[in-house]
């Protein structure tokens, strides 16, 4: 699928309302253009105004306002001629008045492009908007409509909308997933009923249907639940099970870091602990039933960089986060939570299932409710949004069937006590995580650090097995013992003979042998 990455970015040394917008990533060569603007009195004015009729949180300030009259919120015509409400005009002239600033001479040619480069393809273009400005984080972006009469770029059926940020730690490589494993956590919170709103989440997410069901075409769903877990608790379930989904609901605030999620009355985890345990355990996706989850902290009106939860997790290497940009009913949450879900279900990509769960909430609740413009997506820059895929599009396994006359191959760690593992006759993956064949957890081995590959050709009429080590790791540091020492494999395959040494991670961790013994 083509996609198009749009950066902004405040110009520090050219006074304070003056912004850059670049082009990041475009499907074309020439469609990576930079454009200069100025951030003007009536965006700054809309944007105060939007905050006292919508916002529940403390006013975020872009720039000093030099005016105080109202805006002129007629000159946007409505379509269909009658009279409008004035939040439902306050919408649109703010979704019009963003398109307008961000998408201005060659930034609207590049979209423009992109966007035919897509439907020459017969499919939608991918849109990422990357904020560098702490400031204009906590903007509904989502709401930019070119015209009014015309739908908000997160609602079009002709691309995909989400957000994304830089400076980012690489993604683990993970198995193609076949069904939706979610924990469930619900943590402290003096406006819930904790186990009656376990129960519906455990219904809404799971379509109603009976849990682990595929039927009428439906991904399976398998939803486990830890209500007020201790952090030992969280992180140890994350560890033991595999999960694909982390969903939590209860109390947050932001904070520098991410903010807090309170597990129990005097128990909290924040952001940067959750991004380690999330990352650790290979959850593609993290969901936040909370109005804080893509909010920035902020310190006197004015926004911490990097702040908001979704940014610490994504900048940390976790695929795809959703949170809310405000407060949301618990009414308006089941009605997304449920559409969201069933889309994912039905294994559409994460950022079409987030566009299905706002369309939903803009039938029920109406253009100039803000209901729909909450939900916030952020996705990995190298994410290509996909949770569940077909067995039709998945990735075909390399099969284990047994060959007359294979050898027995394995590995084996030269430590005091250390273990034995037969290789499969396939891939054999190595790694952290309790995913991979042979489990190494030492900090310095990657999640997924290396494979073992066999190969089988026919010389004549006789069968030959030949095995390759495959470095997969982020630094690079698989080694191979040779006669002037140890080598680094760096995202290299080599060729393997009985009796090699290898080490996996730090040159001070333990020694394997690799051995093949007919």
């Amino acid at each position: 699928m083509p996609s198009l990455n749009l950066a902004i970015a405040r110009l520090v040394h050219t006074g304070t309302e003056n912004f850059a917008i670049w082009v990041v990533n475009a499907p074309y060569p020439s469609g990576y253009v930079l454009h200069d603007c100025l951030w003007s009195e009536e965006l700054n004015q809309a944007w105060i105004e939007w905050q006292q009729m919508f916002a529940g949180h403390s006013r975020l300030d872009i720039s000093p306002s030099n005016k105080s009259k109202p805006l002129q919120l007629n000159s946007l015509s409505p379509t269909s001629g009658k009279k409008t409400s004035y939040s439902s005009r306050l919408m649109q002239y703010m979704g019009v008045n963003l398109w307008r600033w961000v998408f201005e001479g060659e930034i609207l040619g590049s979209l423009e492009r992109s966007r035919g480069i897509a439907m020459g393809q017969h499919t939608r273009l991918r849109f990422r908007l990357e904020i560098r400005e702490p400031d204009l984080i906590a903007l509904p972006w989502e709401i930019m409509q070119r015209e009014p009469g015309q739908p908000a770029m997160s609602l079009s059926q002709h691309l995909l909308f989400s957000r994304t940020t830089s400076q980012v730690e690489p993604l683990s490589s993970s198995r193609t997933d076949q069904a939706l494993n979610i924990l469930l956590v619900l943590g402290e919170d003096e406006n819930l009923q904790l186990e009656e709103e376990a129960s519906i989440l455990q219904q809404t997410l799971s379509g109603g249907n009976s849990i682990g069901s595929s039927s009428a075409g439906y991904a399976p769903c398998l939803v486990n639940t830890l209500v007020k877990p201790t952090p030992q608790q969280l992180i140890s379930e994350l560890e033991t099970r595999t999960y694909n989904v982390f969903f939590y609901a209860g109390h947050g605030l932001p904070g520098p870091d991410g903010g807090f999620l309170f597990l129990q009355n005097d128990m909290t985890f924040n952001g940067m602990e959750l991004a380690q345990a999330l990352t650790r355990s290979d959850v593609k996706l993290a969901v936040f039933n909370a109005c804080w989850g893509a909010q920035p902290f902020s310190d006197k009106n004015k926004a911490i960089a990097h702040s908001s939860l979704a940014e610490v997790l994504i900048r940390q290497g976790v695929p795809a986060v959703l949170g809310m940009r405000d407060e949301i009913t618990d009414e308006e949450s089941h009605s997304f939570i449920q559409t969201f879900a069933l889309a994912l279900r039905t294994r559409k990509p994460i950022d079409e299932a987030v566009a299905e769960g706002r369309k939903r909430l803009l039938t029920i609740y109406h253009f100039n409710q803000p209901a729909w413009t909450l939900p916030v997506l952020y996705l990995h820059p190298h994410f290509d949004g996909e949770l569940l895929k077909s067995f039709d599009e998945g990735a075909t396994e390399i099969p284990t069937t047994f060959i007359p006359g294979s050898a027995n191959v394995s590995l084996r760690s030269l430590q005091v006590g250390g273990r034995s593992y037969l290789l499969k006759p396939g891939v054999t993956r190595i790694g952290r995580t309790k995913e991979n064949d042979i489990v190494i957890r030492e900090p310095s081995v990657s999640k997924r650090h290396a494979e073992i590959l066999r190969r089988n050709n026919l010389n004549g009429d006789i069968q030959v097995q030949t095995y390759y080590l495959q470095d997969l790791s982020t630094y690079g540091t698989t080694w191979v013992l040779r006669s002037g020492g140890w080598e680094q494999i760096y995202r290299r395959e080599v060729p393997l003979e009985s009796g090699m040494h290898l080490k996996f991670g730090s040159t001070k961790s333990q020694t394997w042998e690799f051995r093949i013994e007919n």
